[in-house]
Order: C-alpha cells, then structure tokens, then sequence
C-alpha cells in the first residue's frame, strides 16, 4: 500500500513541477514577444514621426507627438480614475452588504440567549428587538432613492 501511495505522489509532484516548467517558458516567452511588440510599435512611431517631420518640418513634429503622447496619457489616467472609482463604489455597497448581514445574523443569534438569561427582562427586551428587526428588514428593503432623505 505503501509503495501505490509513493507511486501517486511521485506522479503529482511530476506534474506539478511539469506545470510550473510550462508557466516558466509561457512567461519568458511572453515577456520577449511583449519587448518585441514594444521595438516595432518604437520603430513605426520613428517612421511615422520621420514622414510627419517631412512634411511639417522637426520642430513641429516633435511638439504634436509629445503632446499627442501626453494627450494619451491623460486620458489613460482619467479613464482609471474613472474605473477606480466605480470599483471602490462597488465595493463599499459590498461591504455594506455583508455588514449588515452579519450583524443582522449574530442578533438574531444572540437574541434567544439573552431572552433566556434574563426571565424577567425578557419581555422588556422583546419590544426593542422586534422594533430594530423591523426597522432592519424596512431598511434592508427600501429602494436606493430614500437615502439621500436622511
């Protein structure tokens, strides 16, 4: 039984270093064709740059690429800007979620042990905690608009 269980795992572990072989040589592999893509894209805007600058003259060409370089910039950062903070909404309303899903959870978890430990308290707390699960179920369903009431 021993030597099967040694045969398994001899077999796992040769596939799995056989795994990360392939993920090794996809990466450098990769890694060389993005530089590749990156000294052709540098070549054709040098072309583009070189019949531009014929035409316009070097001067003028070299302001419109680096403005137009700067341009691209921009708006690359204000599209992330953008997308961040979307992302980081998104993720509050998660939190939010969770938050209240929990808390509502361990209440109702903690509920019976402290009707339980307290006899004649009981019924004092029965009022206030059918009010906030009421409030929390209204809460949890009113739609989004009522939020800018408060």
């Amino acid at each position: 039984m021993q030597a099967l269980a040694s045969l398994i795992g001899s077999i796992i572990s040769g596939e799995a270093s056989e795994a990360i072989s392939r993920a090794r040589r996809a990466a450098i592999i990769y890694t060389l064709a993005g530089l590749l893509v990156l000294c052709g894209a540098g070549f054709l805007i040098a072309a583009g740059y070189m019949r531009v600058a014929r035409e316009v003259g070097f001067l003028p060409a070299a302001l419109w690429f680096g403005g137009g370089f700067i341009l691209l910039a921009l708006i690359l950062i204000g599209v992330d800007r953008l997308a961040a903070r979307s992302r980081a909404r998104r993720e509050a309303r998660r939190r939010r979620e969770e938050t209240r899903a929990v808390v509502s959870t361990a209440a109702l978890a903690l509920l019976p042990a402290v009707l339980a430990s307290s006899r004649g308290r009981g019924l004092a707390l029965v009022l206030p905690a059918v009010a906030a699960l009421a409030y929390g179920v209204w809460h949890e369903n009113k739609p989004d608009g009522d939020d800018s009431k408060r």
